[in-house]
């Protein structure tokens, strides 16, 4: 048993929320393994990156010796989170359901053991609601719902703002929390782990339990409370959600992004954001990932890359990748013949956004049309697809006081700095 993995979780940034932080430490610190849950909402047929912040959370817990409940929502898909959406999420069908929990349950077999030592398990709750009268659940569940309160919980508040709320969204929190309440009577389970977004669905479970109690008088579970922990929203120093890419989301599934693609999404992340990923998704010591930021922060992005593309797709797939990026690398900078120009390192001082740079170094002819090449896939730096219009060019961009632009297949520009 790791009795330390609350201030473990904490030190990498996991810990946002918490119903009761001692309660929840104190438990996670006693040499008896507590259980614990994430729900996952199979609504695509792939995981994307703010479901597996949630399920490295999920393996530190599992690694520290508590047992793992993953709940992949086949009955919850059916109706659709209302959090941090404007409008009505799309009906999927049960067969489109079906389909995507076989493909999640699969994938989020990357992050979480489900053999050996400790296995977690996953576990479907169609299987409980589907015994369960509509009827009966609203007499037995429903009642304990005040309309008013779930009005002013963020993921309904936000959605009657835009104008529109259906009641087939209301009954997503008493499912959720009824999930919490199943667990915790059939498993034993304690605490339910998520990210931000998912703290009122929580907090609801909670609630309902301690009603429950009460009403049943269960003097055997009177204080055997359960409590939420969440992670924080995934965002970029800039506030921006992390994970948004020119071509949409950014998948686990190959299919969906490649694990090239995948490793250059990171490798182009600002360096401000490099602390933090190095912290939420790699295993290194902190001690390590601060000496690596400190002494040289394109080693540290191309550590981080390397290690969340390894987590995700596997070593045999980075590795891979990383030969490709170099023998690109090493073609584009063997290119003797590029044009070149000289530009005054002063400009990198306090950084330059990316369209500046291309039309200041005459690679483009105006600003429209650097933000159609860069839209477009087009344009690379150092052999880095540029997906970011606001991406900065840094003086840590530039090796042997140069750096080299692409256009296309074939157009390539150095830029010496002098």
């Amino acid at each position: 048993m790791n009795n330390d993995v609350f201030r473990t979780l904490s030190e990498r940034g996991y810990v946002y929320q918490c119903t009761n932080q001692e309660a929840v430490k104190k438990r996670l610190a006693s040499e008896n393994p507590i259980t614990f849950y994430l729900g996952i909402d199979p609504t695509a047929d792939s995981l994307h990156i703010g479901h597996f912040f949630a399920l490295m959370m999920f393996r530190h817990l599992q690694e520290a010796g508590h047992k793992g409940i993953l709940v992949i929502g086949g009955a919850t898909a059916l109706v659709g989170d209302p959090s941090s959406k404007n409008d009505m999420r799309k009906m999927l069908t049960k067969d489109q359901v079906q389909h995507n929990l076989d493909e999640v349950k699969e994938l989020s077999k990357r992050f979480i053991k489900v053999d050996g030592d400790n296995p977690a398990i996953i576990i479907n709750n169609a299987d409980w609601f589907n015994h369960y009268p509509y009827v009966d659940f609203m007499r037995e569940i429903g009642i304990h719902f005040n309309i008013n309160k779930m009005l002013a919980a963020d993921a309904y508040a936000n959605r009657l703002s835009e104008g529109g709320l259906t009641f087939l969204e209301m009954g997503y929190m008493l499912m959720q929390a009824y999930d919490f309440v199943y667990l915790n009577r059939e498993y034993g389970c304690t605490l339910q782990i998520g990210g931000s977004d998912q703290w009122g669905n929580i907090v609801a479970g909670t609630t309902l339990n301690r009603k429950l109690n009460f009403i049943e008088e269960n003097i055997e579970n009177a204080e055997n409370d359960i409590y939420g922990l969440t992670n924080p929203l995934l965002l970029t120093k800039e506030g921006n959600k992390m994970g948004k890419t020119e071509s949409g989301a950014l998948w686990v599934a190959r299919d969906k992004t490649t694990p090239y693609d995948f490793y250059q999404y990171f490798y182009n992340i600002n360096d401000e954001d490099v602390d933090m990923l190095l912290r939420l998704f790699t295993r290194l010591p902190l001690d390590e990932i601060n000496r690596l930021i400190n002494k040289d922060i394109l080693e540290a992005k191309r550590t981080m890359a390397y290690e969340i593309t390894k987590l995700v797709h596997g070593q045999d797939e980075a590795d891979k990748v990383i030969e490709a990026v170099n023998a690109l690398f090493k073609a584009e900078s063997d290119t003797e013949n590029a044009p070149k120009v000289i530009m005054d390192r002063s400009i990198l001082e306090n950084g330059i956004p990316i369209i500046d740079f291309l039309v200041n170094s005459k690679f483009l002819p105006s600003k429209s049309e650097a933000r159609r090449m860069v839209k477009q896939g087009g344009i690379s730096l150092n052999g880095n697809r540029v997906e970011d219009l606001e991406l900065i060019v840094k003086a840590s961009d530039v090796t042997d006081n140069s750096l080299l632009l692409k256009r296309g297949k074939k157009n390539f520009l150095k830029v010496i700095f002098e």
